[in-house]
């Protein structure tokens, strides 16, 4: 309306610069992008291609059984936050010492599945706890369940894997156990991230793969979102891996994404 002035124009420059640094350092860090290399050296280029963005690196199975802890470690001296993707799965006991094990090593996130039920679920909060009794100075990391695979279809569910009924009602449904469980958040499609925020309360996490900008190749996912849309959705951290790593400049594309992820 004329005569009216509009509150962020006319706040000084260097307020308004401010908060677009706020910003976009809260977009980056919801950014993760999969370290998928088979040994640390070509991690490490990669990390270096996309130095001074502060994004969550995630560190799957194949580079932690190459590189192991001490790669880990690294890259918490140098400052990034690590999703440690080893997707545990095994009796309540083995995880509770997996998870204390990863917890020491100074992780910010790790995983479980969810099909590993209540008890294997708590057994990792145990182990979490387990760790900062024995080191007080440790942060507590988020402790995440994986409902269903991006690269899960229907048929596969019901026809393979033997689970009936539709994916997001599976979903939903692994999404309640592990927060009745005490975890912190899921790993899901973001096509499924509104259904579990209602389900779960918008403080539940949610950790959203099949993720791919527009025009990019869907690859091996099944179910998939652009970034902005997953945002929209409630998305709280996006996993972004081929369409910024294979990108020939690949910190353009991690900054065109996060772009995209502001303006969501």
């Amino acid at each position: 309306m004329t005569g009216e002035k509009d509150t962020a124009s006319s706040a000084p420059a260097h307020e308004r610069s401010s908060a677009k640094d706020t910003q976009w350092e809260e977009m980056a860090g919801r950014l993760m992008i999969p370290l998928d290399y088979p040994d640390a050296s070509q991690a490490r280029e990669m990390i270096g291609k996309l130095r001074g963005i502060p994004c969550y690196m995630k560190v799957g199975m194949q580079l932690f059984y190459a590189a192991g802890p001490d790669f880990v470690r690294e890259l918490k001296d140098n400052g990034y936050s690590v999703f440690l993707d080893v997707k545990m799965h095994d009796i309540p006991n083995t995880v509770k010492g997996g998870a204390q094990s990863v917890t020491a090593l100074g992780v910010d996130m790790f995983n479980v599945h969810a099909a590993g039920g209540s008890a294997m679920m708590k057994a990792a909060l145990e182990g979490v706890e387990l760790a900062i009794a024995q080191n007080p100075a440790l942060k507590r990391p988020l402790v995440i369940a994986v409902t269903q695979l991006t690269s899960t279809s229907q048929s596969v569910m019901n026809g393979e894997i033997g689970i009936p009924g539709e994916v997001p009602d599976t979903v939903v449904r692994y999404a309640q156990l592990a927060a009745a469980a005490g975890l912190d958040g899921v790993v899901a499609s973001p096509q499924e991230a509104a259904a579990i925020s209602a389900a779960c309360g918008s403080g539940f996490r949610t950790v959203t793969p099949g993720i791919r900008p527009s025009g990019s190749s869907l690859d091996d996912q099944s179910r998939v979102m652009t970034p902005g849309q997953a945002i929209r959705q409630g998305s709280h951290f996006l996993v972004i891996g081929r369409p910024i790593t294979a990108a020939p400049d690949p910190r353009q594309a991690a900054e065109n994404i996060i772009k995209e992820m502001i303006l969501a």
